[in-house]
């Protein structure tokens, strides 16, 4: 992979030099029941044409473009395109809620939005405020995307040096991205991303970690373009010449798994998660021995890599178990999958359970883990497969430098490290101190580097009692059950900890064999399913200090969503505003008698 160094650190130049090696798979996407492909030229000329035909429609560079569509190539042609021209991206999830997206839309004061679908419009149209222009993906009139694209052909036929004069005028330092953080509380802060912000990451970080990724090689996105984890992930792709396979929907994860059979897949530990519930329930609903056998197996696995990676003295009786378990269970996981390519997952985002790493693990499933908020174009740190140690999130990339302050937080310099936060001088200042931005996050380093996060200083909360709780520590801890898919701990202010619960309904009605027409929403009223899932709570915590251990528990019918509002766009609990949510019940669980 050429690099093109910190001197000429633009987007722009890093997309030219990776679309001018000739690729037939530059950019693939579902179409009906097959695939089609974006060779390299294509998506060059694409891009250039939109970069021409938004000049051509009157923005000036500089001018910011709101991008707002699930994932497909028009996504990845857009956000080319807008940098191409000089212009800055502002990706929006499609998810948002309508009161953010006119916020950023504002905030950012966006010159032209690109949206994918013609009901997506309308639904922007909806918002009582003036818009910019909007052009449409799937539009068939002149404010499509095709059009402008056209209009962008016309205009470089007209004046062929019109792409050079306008990138000759982008400068490293020059503004790339604004983008808006998911807002788990208050309004979302435009975070400015600078072109050598995230090309030093891009290639930093990928020389570091995926250098042994070579071209043609098979890769599969399945997180949103609009956030900046798969953003920076979508230019290293294009960068090393991948066979780049796009996911439009994460409910068809498995299906496009099977079909791509990747050798890489970038993703976010609940995804993780899901893909291991989905192994077990499916196990669970066929019934009968594999009802049992498999989540033994997962099991076993799980313990036996624990042992091993751990450094422990792995016993006779555990090997053997392990032995019939991959002959039985485990083996048969990777094919199954469609990951009998797949050299490793890359997880980011949110923090990776490690139990979730060893059952992954014991199938033969590597995951290695990376570190970095949206603030740092967003990597400080990941392992390498060569080197990786389960539990970090491996060393600061080259370029980048890590130091703990005295109270734990994780302080970080280096050319990832953004410009600031839009129109907002005083969170910018509360965060740029001395030279070092302060992640927010707790954390450790050890003697040969590898840094650890252990938890988030603004979610620790007090107890009653004078106890800084971690909820994270809990979650996870909770979350090792089967039973649960979903935790949020509680308790500022209280005597103890207490927790919301989303279950694993398939599971908990094959457990407490109850018959499967029955709900959700009446299971969560039922007292034998509550106490059970209490009982649950209290095993899966009570190797934790006595003041982290929960108590009481609230089981809801459903999982937490970005749908509902709860969770953010990635996944992220919104916190407050589930604690406003569940007020009135977080309030009733406190008062009843224990």
């Amino acid at each position: 992979m050429q690099s093109i160094g910190l001197d000429n650190a633009t987007l722009p130049a890093l997309i030219r030099s990776a679309l001018s090696r000739s690729h037939a798979d530059a950019l693939v996407e579902r179409r009906g029941h097959g695939w089609q492909s974006s060779s390299s030229e294509e998506v060059l000329k694409r891009a250039e044409n939109l970069a021409a035909g938004l000049h051509d429609f009157g923005l000036q560079s500089g001018d910011r473009v709101a991008l707002i569509s699930p994932n497909r190539v028009d996504w990845v042609i857009s956000d080319l395109g807008i940098l191409l021209g000089g212009f800055v991206v502002v990706p929006i999830f499609p998810t948002q809620a309508l009161d953010q997206v006119q916020y950023i839309i504002e905030n950012s004061e966006s010159k032209a939005i690109l949206i994918d679908t013609p009901e997506a419009a309308a639904r922007l149209h909806s918002i009582q405020a003036p818009l910019p222009p909007i052009f449409i993906f799937d539009a068939e009139d002149d404010r499509s995307l095709a059009a402008i694209e056209r209009r962008g052909a016309a205009a470089r036929e007209r004046d062929p040096e019109i792409a050079a004069r306008h990138e000759a005028r982008i400068e490293p330092a020059d503004l790339a991205v604004l983008i808006y953080t998911s807002g788990t509380t208050g309004q979302p802060k435009g975070v400015m991303l600078t072109h050598r912000n995230l090309t030093f990451t891009t290639e930093s970080s990928f020389d570091y970690s995926f250098a042994y990724v070579t071209p043609e090689d098979p890769v599969l996105s399945v997180l949103p373009f609009s956030h900046i984890y798969e953003h920076m992930i979508m230019y290293g792709y294009l960068r090393a010449g991948v066979r780049y396979y796009i996911c439009h929907n994460a409910d068809e994860l498995v299906r496009d798994l099977k079909m791509v059979r990747p050798v890489l897949m970038t993703s976010v530990p609940r995804i993780f998660e899901r893909v291991l519930a989905g192994i077990t329930g499916n196990a669970m609903r066929e019934g009968g021995f594999r009802a049992k056998l498999v989540p033994w197996g997962l099991l076993v696995g799980r313990d036996y890599m624990h042992a091993k990676i751990g450094g422990r003295r792995v016993s006779l009786a555990l090997r053997l178990k392990y032995s019939i378990a991959r002959a039985l269970v485990l083996k048969k996981i990777r094919p199954a999958l469609g990951l009998d390519r797949l050299k490793f997952f890359v997880s980011g985002s949110a923090p990776l359970h490690l139990d979730t790493a060893m059952t992954l693990l014991g199938a033969g499933i590597a995951v290695i883990e990376g570190y970095g908020p949206t603030e740092c174009s967003p990597v400080i740190s990941v392992n390498r497969a060569q080197d990786n140690r389960y539990g970090t999130v491996g060393k600061p990339i080259p370029g980048v430098t890590v130091k703990i302050a005295d109270d734990g937080e994780i302080l970080v310099q280096g050319p990832n490290v953004m410009r600031g936060y839009y129109k907002n001088d005083a969170e910018t200042a509360a965060v740029m101190q001395g030279g070092w931005y302060h992640t927010g996050d707790i954390g450790t380093l050890d003697a040969d580097g590898y840094l650890r996060v252990t938890d988030r200083k603004k979610e620790l909360f007090k107890t009653s009692g004078g106890k800084f709780v971690a909820p994270a520590r809990v979650e996870s801890a909770i979350k090792r059950s089967v039973y649960i898919n979903q935790a949020m701990v509680f308790g500022e202010s209280r005597p103890h900890p207490a927790a919301l619960i989303s279950p694993n309904w398939d599971l908990v009605r094959s457990e407490l064999d109850l018959d499967r027409s029955i709900t959700g929403a009446d299971l969560a009223k039922r007292n034998d399913v509550h106490d059970f899932l209490a009982d649950e709570v209290r095993r899966k915590t009570s190797d934790l200090a006595q003041f982290e251990q929960v108590r009481r528990i609230i089981v809801l019918p459903h999982e937490l969503s970005v749908e509902g509002g709860e969770l953010s766009p990635t996944l992220k609990v919104k916190r407050r505003v589930v604690e406003q949510r569940f007020a009135d019940q977080i309030a009733n669980l406190y008062e009843a008698p224990a």
